[in-house]
């Protein structure tokens, strides 16, 4: 299969993540806790299938490798943000991953502007995701969780987050000063 393909099942999956968005985000503001749980797990469920499908089936493209981060970090934020108005400690953790994702986001148009490459997500992005979804459920499912388990919670996901930027960085730079165009 063409990596320019843009219609692909596992493209169609990210497309249904960035629709549950705004799902989720009426559920929660209108009190639906439980069914907002279960539209970010739904949500999840899509992410973590479009990777499988994508490479079982041959069906890994770059729109995919670009519409797939994009989807993870509009629902996460999404996430965070409607979060963060009953616990603001989240809001660091919005800051940070803004930072993030901006620095990276710059990083990949540099890349593929310069080399025409898209990369995929690394091991510790992926990590960041998990630690992140686990932490937002925690928040969700348990209205009352202690402050301190929401701190410790904020502490491992930014930790993991400031790791993900930094070795993406390392990578990033590794992978300008180690090509050029067209190659």
């Amino acid at each position: 299969m063409s990596k320019d393909r843009w219609l692909t099942l596992p493209n169609l999956m990210s497309l249904i993540r960035l629709c549950l968005i705004p799902v989720f985000v009426v559920l929660y503001q209108r009190g639906r806790i439980t069914a907002a749980v279960v539209t970010l797990c739904v949500s999840g469920l899509t992410d973590i299938l479009d990777g499988i499908v994508a490479r079982r089936f041959n069906m890994v493209s770059d729109v995919g490798k670009v519409l797939d981060p994009i989807a993870d970090k509009l629902t996460q934020g999404a996430v965070l943000i409607c979060l963060a108005a009953r616990r603001p400690g989240l809001w660091a953790l919005v800051g940070l991953m803004l930072v993030k994702e901006a620095c990276t986001g710059i990083a990949n148009w540099v890349i593929i502007r310069r080399t025409g490459w898209v990369h995929a997500a690394r091991w510790h992005g992926k990590l960041a995701t998990v630690l992140l979804y686990a932490a937002m459920l925690a928040h969700l499912i348990w209205a009352d969780l202690p402050l301190a388990a929401s701190w410790a919670l904020i502490g491992v996901c930014a930790a993991a987050v400031t790791l993900s930027l930094c070795l993406y960085g390392r990578d990033n730079i590794r992978m300008l000063k180690g090509t050029r165009r067209g190659q």
